[in-house]
């Protein structure tokens, strides 16, 4: 962002003497953020670009306040090389780089994004304060370059999970990457699609691998009719084992956990106890034992994991969710209750998948009606299907074909595209996001009957003690999901399939596409990314829970999305909003503005020609926002 320099040295002033306010002995609080929001890009350059013109006014318990430009910083771009590795670097399961014709093959997606403090971490040359950087990698859209491959590679190949030692500026918490490396799958068979994440309160980087291979097709079996399925565990397979029949697909679909050491060494386990289904991503209540699980994709579920002692994910019991609707308005709201899966861990599943266990061990299955009433229909991401089954599979059935099952048992498969989840520990509730609502929630059957709105929708979760399952058994949680209602003011601005002249079909003052879902709640603040095709540039918004003023302070380029969001409020007093974006100018064939030519050429100038996404975050211009607490 250009500043005159007269703003320059007036912005620099306020950082100064805000940051000198949120020192330890100021006598001064805070007692709200406020953000004001910015236009939308208007240029051909402002499109190509990411980019904050918004401001953050922070108001003092003195009736005083400070307002401060916001300004986004790249720590890094994908294809950089960093001490001689590059970011978004993709390996094969003896950890040596992929490459194609124009040399080592990385990621454009980055995603989830945890920025940690770890205790006594050393950072080589840095001089500031340690901090390390874990940044999910979640596809490739560019082919290869090898003279063969073709079209969209989403899902094709292996993908990867980036550390970065990060030194911190101890005058203005800018973020400097001192070192970067790949953190190694190798011993957990690879990474599949690494989406979202969130930071443990237990300092681990909480990860995911979204859509789970089919293993009935990967079986031989015929697909469903509607699957929504897409993947190519085949293609994974062969970059990843040089072999296509190798890959197992249930060792993905699963929870990744990545721990990093005060040495800088990234460790991984894969949490089997957890379920496997379309993870967009898990999210924590305070009691450090009770997630709550999206499911992206269409006809998905919803799920909540307990887990058997405090920040330990590797056993616990698994539960699918049953709505009903209680109405229909902004997304409608529904009463929850709550299926019991089973309970597990994550040796006893692995062991099961390590013995060698496939889909047909488990169920008996038709894609066509058999005509015998021992067999159940059920509707999911995978399709319409007759499940029946076998004896003595209900734990294998739970925890690595959970959404069949959750459906086969009766629960709702019936959400569409559930992204991020966020958690407000004060309120006791959890925020959800669904990017659309279509298919299974829009039509006219089953448990959930609302209006089609392509420009999604975001819900609060409430949550109570002492709940019990629906075969009356307590559930222990005291943080236990009992209504989902739809936010009025975060209800998708989708133009009911109309246009305004650029080819935008959502409202630019309306969210759309909502996808990443993040909670401050020592401002109040819910954040949000988007992910859409419905809209030509996606943003990042600020939504005051309690004033309830929504604020665009972010924008990406060009259909590119808005991802990575996470926010930081105090680290040695420096606060950060944490967002990266993915695959610039991945199809501009829905834009109609007249400088379509000059907007795709900027594209591809700015960003290698669409190989380079950024990992970054809003601050002031010289480096990090003041703390917020």
């Amino acid at each position: 962002m250009r500043i005159r320099p007269l703003s320059a040295a007036i912005a620099a002033v306020a950082a100064l003497s805000l940051a000198a306010c949120n020192s330890d002995d100021d006598p001064r609080s805070i007692s709200s953020v406020e953000f004001i929001g910015m236009p939308a890009p208007a240029t051909a350059a402002q499109k190509a670009d990411a980019y904050s013109t918004a401001k953050i006014k922070y108001n003092y318990s003195n009736g005083s306040s400070e307002t401060i430009d916001l300004a986004y910083h790249r720590i890094f771009l994908t294809t950089d090389m960093i001490g001689g590795s590059m970011v978004g670097g993709l390996y094969d399961s003896n950890d040596r780089a992929l490459a194609d014709n124009d040399g080592p093959m990385a990621a454009d997606g980055p995603d989830g994004t945890s920025l940690i403090q770890v205790p006594e971490l050393t950072v080589p040359g840095g001089t500031g304060n340690p901090l390390a950087l874990v940044v999910n990698f979640e596809y490739r859209e560019l082919p290869p370059n090898d003279g063969v491959s073709k079209g969209g590679f989403w899902s094709k190949l292996p993908m990867a999970t980036g550390l970065a030692l990060i030194d911190q500026n101890r005058q203005n918490g800018s973020l400097s990457p001192k070192s970067y490396q790949n953190v190694s799958f190798r011993s957990v068979n690879g990474g599949w699609i690494h989406c979202g994440s969130t930071l443990s309160a237990w300092g681990t980087h909480l990860s995911s691998e979204e859509y789970e291979p089919d293993a009935k097709t990967r079986g031989g079996l015929p697909p469903a009719t509607g699957t929504d399925d897409g993947t190519d565990i085949n293609s994974f397979s062969k970059y990843y084992f040089g072999d296509a029949a190798k890959a197992n697909p249930y060792h993905y679909g699963l929870l990744p956990e990545v721990s990093i050491d005060k040495s800088g060494k990234a460790t991984v386990v894969k949490h089997y106890a957890t379920g496997r289904y379309a993870r967009e991503m898990v999210e924590m209540a305070s009691d450090n034992r009770t997630g709550i699980g999206g499911d992206d994709g269409a006809n998905t579920g919803l799920f909540m994991f307990v887990a058997d002692a405090e920040k330990n994910l590797s056993a616990g019991t698994l539960y699918a969710a049953k709505v009903t609707q209680t109405a229909a308005a902004d997304g409608g709201s529904f009463a929850l209750k709550w299926i019991k899966l089973g309970r597990s861990t994550n040796a006893e599943i692995k062991a099961l998948v390590d013995g060698g266990i496939t889909f047909s061990d488990i169920f008996l299955v038709s894609n066509t009606d058999p005509g015998d009433a021992s067999y159940r229909m059920v509707t999911t991401y995978n399709g319409t299907e007759w499940l029946k089954l076998k004896p003595g599979m209900e734990k294998a059935a739970a925890f690595l074909e959970t959404r069949r099952y959750a459906a086969y048992l009766g629960a709702t498969t019936e959400f569409s595209k559930m992204e991020y989840i966020a958690f407000n520990a004060k309120d006791r509730k959890f925020y959800v996001v669904i990017s659309r609502v279509e298919r299974g929630m829009a039509d006219a059957a089953g448990d959930i009957r609302v209006a089609r709105n392509d420009g999604g929708v975001v819900y609060e979760l409430a949550t109570a003690p002492a709940q019990n399952d629906t075969a009356g058994n307590a559930i222990n949680s005291e943080y236990v999901g009992t209504t989902l209602v739809g936010i009025p003011e975060l209800n998708g601005g989708w133009l009911g399939g109309s246009k305004d002249a650029e080819g935008n079909q959502c409202a630019q003052d309306k969210i759309c596409g909502p996808d990443n879902l993040r909670y401050a709640g020592s401002i109040r603040t819910l954040f949000v990314g988007e992910d859409t095709g419905r809209r030509n540039n996606n943003y990042v918004w600020a939504f005051n829970i309690d004033t309830r003023k929504l604020s665009r302070i972010m924008t990406v380029p060009m259909a590119a999305e808005a991802t990575g969001l996470t926010v930081v409020d105090d680290y040695n007093g420096f606060a950060y909003i944490m967002s990266n974006f993915q695959h610039p100018g991945d199809s501009l064939a829905a834009y109609t503005g007249a400088d379509k030519a000059e907007v795709a050429s900027l594209i591809d100038s700015n960003w290698g020609n669409r190989k380079k996404s950024a990992i970054g975050y809003l601050g002031t211009k010289d480096g990090a926002l003041p703390k917020l607490r």
